[in-house]
């Protein structure tokens, strides 16, 4: 019998965040005694992302990513609620440890982890659990070299399709994943993988960055907004098209189980394309600060964390211990973190947020005293878990629960 969960979620009908001074202020207050640095995430504005989401997939099943959670808990109680269905891994070390209470996971990466492919293919409960993500026949040869058909069970594989957009004007816009692009290049790699011993097609998958994971309405920059909403929706009417004749022509092939596609950002495009039938996404459940750009959403603040003021350099700064928090992706502003509470504080241009100290300036400034603390927000979601051991869940003005990270776990997968 399954172990009961830590906490469950429901459909919150009060909405703090949109109040800063309250929001921030039971944060403060739940987790008084506790030091910093610390991380807490709210429970009510978890739930509410969670049903948000739910909301937007319009009735397709999200496979939820845990590369944007990294909480094992928080993966639990999402996936007990309806219309949340499997989870979307980031390396089959990590895929393989989730899946001995998760019986579908899906790797949302090619693996080269030789040690990890022997695990699966000698055991035949992960490998019904576990689908390999690939897009040659050379990562087929990799796990063959591994460990032949004949000595393991049949792995499971998904076939990832490039999504991205292409233009003679733009180039290609979206992320450099997957070579397989156009359909005859699905149906031939459908074709070789359907023929070979030792593997079983059960999926497709493509995630389309370029809408789920780009804001369309950058700060600051209104020119650049009607661009991206050009370019959005030229992209979901052309994906549409072609993803909808790459899933027929992989299906003459496979009996495939699953459709992969979008993500936080994209559920309601990805939901209406007939040819998909589920979304992963994640990054919308803690609502990092990257997802404030967007028009079709708005997610609650639902994980953040915690510096102390330690030193005044000046009467009118402050400086907090700690703070370069950085998110992967270009270097640029919108990787820091985003100071949320107290408001009116801004980094300085010459540290910005540094490993040891991130000094502030600003109105606020000008009262804080060491002891004090700040509130920031990560820029991604999933990255905030590789900094603390633990986050503080918090209800109201209690900490109602302690839940460990995976690196609290002891696992650092990537």
């Amino acid at each position: 019998m399954p172990a009961p969960l830590p906490f469950t979620l429901t459909r919150p009908t009060a909405s703090p965040w949109l109040n800063p001074a309250q929001y921030w202020g039971d944060l403060s207050a739940a987790t008084a005694d506790l030091d910093t640095p610390l991380a807490a995430v709210s429970l009510p504005a978890l739930a509410h992302n969670a049903f948000s989401m739910l909301d937007r997939a319009a009735g397709k099943p999200i496979r939820v990513a845990s590369k944007s959670v990294r909480v094992r808990e928080v993966l639990d109680a999402v996936l007990a609620l309806p219309g949340y269905a499997g989870v979307l891994a980031y390396t089959l070390p990590e895929a393989l440890w989730l899946a001995e209470t998760i019986d579908d996971v899906v790797v949302g990466y090619p693996t080269a982890d030789r040690a990890a492919i022997a695990r699966l293919g000698a055991d035949d409960r992960l490998a019904s659990r576990v689908t390999l993500m690939i897009d040659s026949v050379s990562q087929l040869d990799l796990i063959d070299a591994v460990v032949p058909p004949s000595a393991r069970a049949n792995i499971r594989v998904c076939i990832e399709l490039d999504t991205s957009y292409v233009t003679r004007a733009l180039g290609h816009i979206g992320v450099w994943r997957s070579p397989i692009f156009t359909v005859g290049e699905a149906r031939v790699l459908a074709q070789l993988v359907a023929s070979r011993p030792g593997f079983t097609l059960v999926g497709l998958m493509g995630y389309e960055a370029q809408i789920a994971g780009v804001g369309n309405r950058p700060r600051g920059n209104p020119a650049r907004a009607k661009v991206l909403d050009w370019m959005q929706h030229q992209s979901i009417a052309e994906l549409a098209d072609r993803r909808g004749a790459v899933v027929r022509a992989v299906r003459d092939v496979a009996d495939l189980e699953f459709v992969n596609g979008g993500g936080t950002g994209s559920l309601e495009s990805t939901s209406a394309d007939a040819s998909v039938t589920e979304i992963a996404a994640g990054s919308g459940l803690f609502g990092g600060h990257l997802f404030d750009t967007y028009s079709r959403f708005q997610p609650a603040p639902a994980a953040a964390f915690a510096l102390s003021v330690v030193r005044k350099p000046t009467p009118k700064m402050a400086t907090l211990l700690g703070g370069g928090w950085i998110a992967s992706g270009p270097a640029q502003a919108d990787r820091l973190p985003e100071i949320a509470w107290p408001l009116g504080l801004k980094m300085q241009a010459r540290e910005m947020a540094g490993e040891v100290q991130t000094p502030v300036s600003g109105a606020a400034a000008e009262v804080l005293r060491p002891g004090d603390r700040v509130w920031l927000r990560h820029t991604k979601s999933g990255e905030l878990s590789e900094h603390v051991n633990e986050f503080h869940l918090v209800d109201g003005t209690s900490v109602i629960g302690v839940l460990p990270t995976y690196r609290g776990e002891g696992k650092a997968f990537l």
